[in-house]
């Protein structure tokens, strides 16, 4: 394989340092406490942690919700969406086609659309300002998602494992659970990532479906420091940041795992 040019890593480096501009300009903000926005250096000369600590005993409380609202939408989510999965990709079902246009359907439809239509819902089954509303909610964002992806990717498992076990004597559950979810762990992660991500990041359902302060995630944890007469960008921005930590630290780690996940549903 030829190396790049100087001009194309020039170009690279370029287009990299564009796209992590908005980053740096963040955590450049969010050093340099008690500035306005005009006083902001380009480079934070003066930095302190000012910001930081007052976005830690501030939003703490936000950040363990918003951790605690996207591991259980995860968990529902690929609870659901990996038999359904499974099933569209290996078993001759009427209707597969129809399921899978209406998976992909769900995921145009706007997410404000979706949760004015639920909240009445949520108040007859007393559901509003509660875990388990958020957690249903920010499930019910990723399970299409992830059935399609997991569909995609077990479609492409080799049949023939699957019917030697059956021979052998193993029944569907068995093989589903023996089988198809080992040889499907890149793709599970995958899907388990971009569910947390959808749930750590939803602000629409925890706007509309919360009432009170009493479950506040991250997002409206940010929201809450927005206002006309905001002087402290500082902790603003400082909280961004570390809201953005667990995103990134999980896209790090999880990196080889997802570009496994995404590819393998398109190798036959």
């Amino acid at each position: 394989m030829r190396s790049p040019s100087l001009g194309q890593t020039a170009l690279a480096l370029g287009i990299l340092a564009v796209l992590l501009f908005p980053l740096y300009w963040m955590l450049n903000i969010a050093l340099q406490p008690g500035k306005s926005l005009t006083a902001i250096s380009p480079l934070p000369l003066d930095a302190g942690l000012d910001g930081f600590a007052e976005a830690l005993g501030t939003q703490s409380g936000a950040m363990l919700t918003s951790f605690a609202v996207a591991t259980g939408a995860t968990l529902l989510c690929l609870a659901i969406a990996t038999p359904a999965a499974f099933a569209l990709a290996r078993f001759r079902l009427p209707g597969a086609r129809l399921v899978l246009f209406a998976a992909l359907v769900a995921q145009m439809v706007p997410d404000i659309v979706v949760a004015n239509a639920v909240y009445n819902a949520y108040v007859d089954l007393r559901l509003v300002n509660s875990y388990l509303g958020l957690v249903l909610a920010d499930a019910a964002l990723g399970i299409p998602f992830v059935a399609v992806l997991l569909r995609a990717f077990m479609t492409g498992l080799p049949g023939e494992v699957f019917e030697a076990a059956m021979v052998d004597g193993a029944n569907r559950f068995r093989v589903f659970c023996s089988i198809a979810l080992p040889m499907s762990r890149n793709a599970l992660i995958t899907g388990g990532l971009f569910a947390f991500l959808f749930a750590w990041s939803d602000f629409l359902f925890a706007l509309t479906l919360n009432t009170t302060d009493d479950i506040k995630p991250i997002t409206l944890g940010i929201y809450d420091f927005l206002g006309v007469d905001v002087t402290d960008w500082s902790a603003v921005m400082a909280t961004a940041v570390l809201a953005s930590v667990p995103a990134a630290v999980l896209l790090v780690f999880a990196q080889r795992y997802i570009a496994a996940g995404i590819s393998g549903g398109s190798i036959r």
